[in-house]
């Protein structure tokens, strides 16, 4: 009889977020629980990390605090693994306030310890033109006002690339602690051309107090501030998409300019053709109750379905499923479902039978961010759902201390399944008994993916996939960032991912074809 040679036969695999062999802590419902290297710990608490925010179990000065020190640990140990992590969290996870405290954190530790590198980690998380002033008042409120040179360099190559007339105009605003000229006067950016140096001194002017003419190359800026003048005589202006493209005025501006002065819809209408995605998504209620022709609602819904445009706009699936419940109007539905599919083009195809366990207990209630719109129970079932709409087969269940499977519809859109799953009660709160739950519904599966906090409640085992055979691979999205994990992870058929992208999706992939699965940066 062979030993080796079995169909069930797996080679040796590994994936980044390593944790320890034998459980040395526990979950905070008790179980055993996996403490994790430096890198994997910070990695699945940064992409899950919206800083600031209060989770469940964490509060957030102790969360942020947490974050702080694997940030600072990681870069001394290894500046270049950490510089490719935080350019990634900004640019791949989109992340940016979590991106932007590391690269802040991460430059004061090199700068301590006398490495270089500091500068180009801060230039490269810093991507909007509001964010150089986003990083002095993060350095201000942690440190004071004195700013080590790495840092203040880093901010002032990250001014002299992003600042120009329309992201003066657009962010530039007095409700801002650091105006653009606050960062220049700081920073002391050096202009690239004679244009940029005339927009440089005039927002030192501006910022001051001292500004009578604006240059004569400022041709945006002029155009702007004609258009305002005339807008205060005839309102209508505002209703042509060429004038408002070259005065570089946004949407929002152009609303606070004239109001009520014009028909609401004509005005998005005419605001629509220059509005960025993000902004056309947040918009959506606002169209509808505008009653924005058909026309430009079809030029919107084109837009936002649009896989190129999806992947350029670097969204958040989460953020299609909040526009799909904010929108009263269904004909906005089939291009979010578009949008969210194109969202998820790393969710793999998977052959064989799939177990996939939904976390709905209490802590996975816990928001991402103040409004608390979206939870992380939600992430959890978009991901989830959008995994068995591959798979060949599929059994989805919802657990807390109890459990609940839930049946797909064949055809059935996403963005449906998703609010069926919460309309017919299939977030459950409680405890979470995950052991349980996989005891109960393992029936011989090819492999197991557990979306969850891993803050387990004791069950007796090892750790909670100890029902599922070792050949068997077992895959836990993480989704909160705690400390300890409930299973270990790194090696064999057990690995851990984390996130709110699909980009974990693609070392699921990667380890199912045998192959060994990396850092997605």
């Amino acid at each position: 009889m062979a030993k080796f040679n079995k169909a069930t036969a797996r080679p040796a695999l590994e994936s980044p977020v390593r944790s320890g062999a034998d459980a040395k802590g526990r979950t905070y419902e008790g179980a055993p629980g996996y403490s994790r290297d430096t890198r994997s710990e910070l990695f699945l608490l940064a992409v899950t990390n919206m800083v600031g925010e209060q989770t469940f179990y964490e509060a957030a000065d102790a969360r942020d605090d947490r974050y702080r020190a694997l940030v600072r640990t990681a870069a001394v140990d290894d500046p270049a693994w950490t510089a490719r992590f935080l350019a990634w969290l900004r640019n791949g996870a989109n992340l940016r306030s979590a991106a932007l405290v590391g690269a802040l954190e991460a430059a004061k530790a090199l700068a301590e310890k006398g490495i270089p590198g500091g500068r180009q980690i801060v230039d490269s998380v810093l991507q909007r033109p509001d964010e150089p002033g986003e990083a002095l008042a993060y350095w201000a409120s942690a440190y004071g006002r004195a700013v080590p040179k790495p840092v203040k360099r880093g901010i002032a190559d990250a001014a002299a690339r992003l600042y120009t007339e329309r992201a003066a105009l657009k962010y530039d605003t007095a409700a801002k602690g650091y105006r653009f000229g606050d960062v220049l006067n700081l920073v002391h950016a050096a202009p690239r051309d004679e244009r940029q140096g005339d927009l440089f001194g005039h927002l030192l002017d501006r910022r001051y107090g001292r500004v009578e003419t604006v240059p004569e190359r400022l041709t945006t800026i002029r155009a702007n501030q004609a258009l305002r003048a005339r807008a205060t005589e005839d309102p209508r202006v505002v209703l042509d998409p060429d004038r408002l493209r070259e005065a570089g005025m946004s949407w929002e501006d152009a609303l606070s300019l004239v109001g009520s002065k014009v028909p609401k819809a004509r005005l998005w209408e005419a605001l629509i053709p220059s509005m960025g995605y993000m902004a056309q998504l947040r918009n959506l209620r606002n169209f509808d109750e505008a009653e924005v022709a058909d026309w430009a609602a079809e030029l919107v819904a084109a837009r936002l379905a649009d896989p190129g445009e999806v992947a350029k706009s670097r969204q958040l699936p989460m953020r299609f499923l909040s526009a799909y419940r904010a929108a009263p109007s269904l004909r906005w539905s089939y291009a979010l479902e578009q949008a969210l599919d194109a969202s998820l083009a790393n969710v793999p195809g998977l052959p064989g039978r799939t177990l996939i366990l939904v976390d709905t207990s209490g802590s996975m209630r816990s928001g991402f961010s103040r409004d608390g719109s979206l939870m992380r129970w939600d992430a959890a079932t978009v991901f989830g759902l959008a995994l068995a709409r591959r798979c060949a087969a599929a059994d989805v269940v919802s657990f807390s201390d109890r459990t609940k499977t839930f049946r797909q519809r064949p055809g059935e859109s996403l963005l449906r399944a998703v609010e069926r799953w919460k309309s017919d009660g299939y977030f459950i709160g409680s405890g979470t008994s995950t052991e349980s739950a996989v005891r109960k519904h393992y029936q011989d599966h090819d492999r197991v993916v557990i979306l969850t906090d891993e803050q387990a409640h004791f069950g007796g085992g090892r750790d909670v996939t100890a029902a599922v055979p070792g050949d068997r691979m077992v895959y836990t999205w993480n989704l909160a960032g705690y400390r300890h994990g409930h299973a270990p992870s790194g090696a064999g058929t057990r690995h851990t991912f984390g996130g709110l992208t699909d980009a974990a999706f693609a070392m699921i992939g990667l380890l199912e074809s045998g192959r060994n699965a990396d850092w997605p940066f």
